[in-house]
């Protein structure tokens, strides 16, 4: 494909093309009753051979449209046009979707299902790499993948009068926040973006109000009560050698996106206002993830949780996104893309790459903000969002209440909470007492004596001091002692969901 198509019409009658791929089954239930689990999950790894086996012999309408819209395989107009009856291959054509071939029909844009837990959407996007069979074009327009469905998991669902969309993309962030706020606004500096993100919003009922600019400069003077953002944080080169992707490069060194969009961004959040982003940023040799972030943060005057989820050397980036735009070793240019990569790192002394999830908060009230980076590499709750929107209220109330707070509310352990004790063999006593939480970020915190005992009685009927005045007077410690010992731990387990309030 030697240049992009024409972004899909947008006209009154689309929303009866998802009426139609409904009637279909085209579901995300009805593709895996077609291709079955193992195909359906290594479609879902961008490995189409399972699933073009599978549906090769099927004439039944969902497997018709996994076929067109799912493999990139040219089928027979009489087939799609059973499949869709209140929409078939001519409006299909009309709506600029798929071409007619000698083979049959083909499909200009890759069409998929999606959903959440309580809502069912359809999604169009540019073909991949594996369906073309070639590499990625610089204005593609990406669809529903790892970073976008990242984001959709950790941001909470608090009900918002106004919510912005800032690298909407296709618009995937959009349609989970229409379910939740009252007016949306999706900026892109990408018109084709703007162009799918429209075309997306009216095959499934939604007004969105789409602006074209770069980062904040479509909203200046504008605040909103949400922001989410899968920027175009990618770290590329400006020599030459590698393509801007729209979707992924935003035209700026190393993690100066990511950078300037939380320093900027508190200018755009109500009081009380949330800003879930992603972003990658640069570790010099011997540096720390935390004081790279900590100085973008500063002076923001922003409440900030930052969790890094995992870190890459400077190689490992680079095969990473060199993979993600359909460059493979052996390939043109590939050698002289991974060089040029290399050699940007070098000049900034970048040894590590980090990627997390920045959640930013505009305090509602008079105060410091408080601030927690923190790194989880491990499995955490699907979806995070409840989890992220509670730990920031925890972490909002230990603010304003401080320790005299902390000590006069009876907490009790969550739900999900549990304890594993081990001893030597013959011991009458644990050598080491591991409480774990079971959603959430999935934390293990090592307890000692003092912790254990606290946590033995948090029950949510005695309040935290005299609780632990009690465990003092067992040791035989000082209150004082024991409360500098214990109120640490006992804030952090607040602050993630270990330890709750009724």
């Amino acid at each position: 494909m030697s240049a992009s198509p024409a972004p899909p019409r947008v006209t009154p009658d689309l929303p009866r093309l998802r009426d139609a791929l409904a009637a279909a089954d085209y579901t995300l239930d009805g593709i895996l009753g077609c291709l079955g689990d193992r195909a359906a999950r290594a479609l879902h790894r961008e490995q189409p051979t399972p699933a073009e086996l599978v549906t090769r012999p099927l004439t039944t309408p969902v497997a018709v449209l996994v076929r067109l819209f799912a493999l990139g395989y040219a089928v027979e107009a009489a087939r799609v046009d059973a499949a869709l009856p209140g929409f078939g291959t001519d409006r299909l054509v009309e709506h600029g979707l798929v071409a007619r071939e000698p083979a049959g029909v083909r499909a200009l844009f890759d069409l998929r299902p999606y959903a959440d837990e309580d809502h069912a959407w359809w999604v169009l996007s540019d073909l991949s790499e594996v369906m073309t069979g070639e590499p990625l074009l610089t204005d593609h327009v990406l669809g529903i993948g790892g970073a976008s469905t990242t984001l959709a998991s950790w941001t909470p669902r608090r009900a918002a009068a106004t919510a912005l969309d800032l690298g909407t993309g296709c618009g995937v962030q959009s349609l989970h926040l229409s379910t939740h706020a009252a007016s949306v606004v999706a900026t892109d500096t990408s018109e084709r973006a703007l162009a799918m993100a429209a075309a997306n919003a009216a095959l499934n009922g939604q007004d969105w109000e789409l602006r074209r600019g770069d980062l904040l400069a479509p909203v200046q003077g504008q605040r909103f009560d949400l922001v989410v953002s899968n920027p175009p944080f990618v770290i590329t080169p400006r020599t030459g050698e590698v393509p801007d992707y729209e979707y992924r490069d935003g035209g700026r060194v190393g993690h100066e996106v990511v950078r300037s969009l939380v320093r900027g961004v508190g200018e755009h959040l109500e009081p009380g206002g949330v800003a879930q982003l992603l972003g990658n940023w640069e570790v010099p040799v011997g540096g720390d993830w935390r004081e790279v972030v900590g100085e973008w943060l500063d002076g923001t005057g922003l409440d900030a949780w930052v969790v890094q989820r995992e870190s890459q050397d400077p190689a490992e980036y680079t095969e990473l996104w060199l993979g993600d735009g359909g460059h493979r070793y052996g390939t043109t240019g590939f050698a002289d893309m991974y060089a040029a990569w290399l050699e940007d790192f070098a000049s900034r002394d970048v040894e590590r790459v980090g990627f997390g999830v920045i959640t930013l908060q505009r305090p509602a009230s008079d105060r410091e903000p408080w601030r927690d980076l923190v790194e989880v590499t491990g499995h955490v709750a699907q979806p995070m969002g409840p989890a992220v929107d509670a730990g920031l209220r925890a972490r909002t109330w230990l603010a304003e209440h401080g320790d005299p707070g902390v000590l006069a509310t009876a907490w009790r352990c969550a739900d999900d909470v549990t304890e594993e004790r081990y001893a030597r063999p013959g011991a009458d006593d644990p050598s080491v007492i591991l409480v774990r939480q079971g959603g959430g970020l999935g934390r293990t915190v090592r307890a000692g004596t003092v912790l254990a005992a606290f946590l033995s009685v948090c029950d949510g009927e005695l309040p935290a001091g005299p609780a632990l005045d009690a465990i003092a007077s067992l040791l035989d410690v000082s209150p004082e002692a024991v409360s500098d010992e214990a109120l640490p731990d006992v804030r952090s387990l607040v602050a993630d969901g270990l330890l709750v309030a009724d």
